[in-house]
């Protein structure tokens, strides 16, 4: 077989994968067995039903992975023609992983890993519900103003933590006798639980205490909450506009073979044209008759 009918093959192959992959019929049948395996993982929680129903439940099992191996061979030659855009899509390598990992010898035969990987295909229902899949992207998306975020949180307890032990741990040892039960005390504070009876507590030690219970919810729970609000806001903000960017119609764009196959007839034409034109000029002039 040659390869431009090697290369003619495995186009066709994407183009009838891709009509199937990308109809309506095939995202609600996978989104359906997605959620029907969803709860045959809820029904193996009851003793009483697995006990009964082992066989029927472990032939299931097997129906959902030859069905979800299936799809995800759908999905691969649906990228025939161009199989590195197959592993650009992360959701295309997270599936991949999910499916394979269960065929491996220590997956299965290791109950808790088994258990997580069919967890994990719950996890695909991300991607046939455009809403949560910008959701599940924002929040990787704001994973490093989070960890600033974190940071900050941590130098602001910390601080307050010492401050709260130099001045109430004589008289309030049990929420600030030492760092980290300070810590503790304010991590809880910081969400407002308790605070009426910190600050009665904290009065009755001293009036000035006020203006560090006061100061510390001002910057814990309203400053430092609301950057990070603002950072999810943003993250969503990105993550919307790139999966309109995603959802856009790509121009369809010949394959290289094809490309290559017209540019050659470009030159070709072109070379025709340069030798007819050379051709011309050389005929002999007819003399003119006396």
């Amino acid at each position: 077989m040659s390869e431009r009918t090697a290369a003619r093959l495995r186009r066709r192959l994407a183009a009838h994968s891709r009509r199937v992959v990308d109809s309506g019929a095939f995202t609600t049948t996978v989104f359906c067995l997605i959620t029907a395996n969803a709860a045959l993982l809820g029904v193996e929680t009851y003793t009483g039903v697995v006990h009964e129903w082992h066989a029927a439940l472990k032939a299931a099992e097997r129906l959902f992975l030859a069905a979800f191996t299936a799809e995800i061979l759908l999905r691969a030659a649906a990228h025939a023609d161009r199989p590195g855009d197959f592993f650009r899509d992360p959701w295309n390598v997270f599936d991949l992983l999910v499916v394979t990992v269960a065929f491996v010898p220590f997956a299965r035969e290791n109950a808790t890993v088994l258990r997580l990987l069919r967890l994990a295909r719950v996890l695909r229902a991300a991607r046939f519900l455009p809403q949560l899949r910008i959701v599940i992207v924002a929040v990787g998306k704001s994973l490093p103003g989070t960890l600033s975020f974190l940071l900050v949180g941590a130098l602001l307890l910390y601080v307050y933590a010492m401050v709260g032990w130099v001045f109430f741990a004589d008289d309030d040892p049990e929420h600030y006798g030492s760092l980290g039960r300070a810590v503790l005390t304010l991590f809880l504070l910081m969400t407002l639980d308790g605070l009426g009876d910190a600050v009665r507590a904290g009065l009755e030690i001293s009036r000035w205490s006020i203006l560090y219970f006061a100061s510390f919810v001002l910057l814990g729970s309203f400053v430092l909450v609301n950057l990070l609000i603002g950072v999810v806001i943003n993250s969503l903000q990105e993550a919307s506009a790139l999966e309109a960017g995603q959802d856009r119609p790509v121009p369809a764009q010949p394959p290289p073979a094809e490309e290559s196959i017209l540019a050659l007839r470009a030159r070709i034409a072109d070379a025709r044209r340069t030798l007819d034109d050379l051709e011309a000029g050389l005929e002999p002039s007819v003399p003119p008759r006396r």
